[in-house]
């Protein structure tokens, strides 16, 4: 579970985020740090990183430069 900072639980099933911290040990799972920019979570036991948007289910499209002719 994710509790964002407006107060919203957000669940989601291991499975579905990383086949990594699905087979992981307790102890592997529950050791990670939050990235210095806040942008993600990185869990060193297992070298695994997410970014919080891909754990939440946001996804962004590319921007496209407009070209002057």
């Amino acid at each position: 579970m994710v509790l964002t900072v407006d107060g919203e639980e957000r669940r989601f099933k291991l499975k579905e985020v990383s086949p990594v911290l699905e087979n992981a040990s307790d102890l592997e799972r529950s050791t990670f740090e939050i990235s210095p920019s806040g942008y993600g979570i990185h869990w060193p036991l297992l070298d695994e990183d997410i970014s919080i948007d891909a754990l939440i289910g946001i996804t962004h499209s590319p921007q496209w430069e407009r070209k002057i002719a």
